[in-house]
C-alpha cells in the first residue's frame, strides 16, 4: 500500500546556512517532522520553528531511519544528513530499511554539498583531478579493509579525502592512515586540512606529508583532510592539483 505522506531524505550541506540548496529548505519547511543527529538539527534551527522535532544520537541511525519511515507512512518527514545524504549518510541506511519493508514509501533524497567539495573550495583547487573519498571511521567498516583502500589509493593517482580522521575513542587512526600513505607518497606532498568548514571557527591548515602530524590535536571529527597526488603543489596559499592542461595546451 503506497504511504499517504512523504519522506524527505535531505543533505543539509557542510554546515553554513548560504551553503543549502533551495530544495532542502522547501523540504523541511514543508514536513511536519523533522529527524535527525542533535549536531545537525542545531546548523537548521532557522527552519524548524513550530515542527516536530525529533532529536537521535550518534549509533542511533537504524532506529532513526525506521521511525522515519514509520511516521511518512501518514506524514511529511524529513530526516536530515550532513552534507550529502549518499556520502556516508542517511540515504542508504533508510532505503535499506524500507527495502526490507513489505510497504511502499514515498521518499525523495535532496542532494547536498560534501564535505570534499567544501573544504576543496577553501583549500583552493586540490579535487581538479581524479580524487577518492575514506572514512577512517572503522565503527562500521574493519580497519583491515580501510587500511586496504588507503594502500590502494596511495599507490594509484587519486587525490585522498579523509572524512572522520579522529575522534575521542579513535584517536590513533589518523596518525596509521599517514603511515601509510606515506609508503607511496613524498614528504612534500600538499596537504590540507579544515575544520569547522562554513560554520564558525572555520580553521584552515596548508602543510604537506611530512608536518600534517604536527597538527594532529588540530584534527577532529569535524575536520575533512586532502591529500594532493604526486603532480599537486602549493601555490602562495593555495593546493593546486593540475588537470592536464599544462601537457596539452601552453598556458
Amino acid at each position: 500500500m503506497q504511504s499517504q505522506g512523504r519522506l524527505y531524505i535531505v543533505g543539509i550541506g557542510p554546515g553554513g546556512r548560504e551553503h543549502r540548496s533551495r530544495r532542502a529548505e522547501e523540504a523541511i519547511r514543508e514536513a511536519e517532522y523533522i529527524i535527525g543527529n542533535k549536531s545537525y538539527l542545531e546548523l537548521i534551527e532557522d527552519l524548524t520553528k513550530g515542527k516536530r522535532i525529533i532529536k537521535s544520537r550518534m549509533g542511533e541511525e537504524i532506529d532513526r531511519a525506521k521511525r522515519a519511515l514509520v511516521l511518512s507512512e501518514e506524514h511529511k518527514v524529513a530526516i536530515v544528513s550532513g552534507g550529502d545524504p549518499n556520502v556516508y549518510g542517511m540515504a542508504g541506511i533508510v532505503l535499506e530499511v524500507a527495502e526490507k519493508s513489505d510497504r511502499d514509501f514515498d521518499i525523495e533524497i535532496i542532494p547536498g554539498i560534501t564535505s570534499a567539495n567544501a573544504v576543496a573550495s577553501v583549500l583552493g583547487a586540490p579535487l581538479n583531478n581524479d580524487f577518492a573519498v575514506i572514512s577512517l571511521s572503522d565503527l562500521l567498516t574493519p580497519w583491515e579493509v580501510i587500511e586496504r583502500n588507503l594502500s590502494a589509493v596511495a599507490e594509484a593517482e587519486f587525490v585522498i579525502v579523509l572524512y572522520n580522521p579522529r575522534s575521542r575513542s579513535r584517536v590513533g587512526n589518523f596518525k596509521r592512515a599517514i603511515e601509510i600513505i606515506r609508503r607511496f607518497r613524498a614528504d612534500d606532498t600538499p596537504v590540507g586540512i579544515v575544520k569547522n568548514c562554513t560554520r564558525e571557527g572555520e580553521r584552515r591548515i596548508i602543510t604537506n606529508l611530512r608536518s600534517v602530524l604536527t597538527y594532529d590535536d588540530e584534527v577532529d571529527m569535524h575536520t575533512t583532510v586532502i591529500i594532493g597526488n604526486r603532480e599537486s603543489r602549493i601555490w602562495k596559499d593555495w593546493i593546486i592539483t593540475p588537470r592536464g592542461y599544462h601537457r596539452k595546451y601552453r598556458i
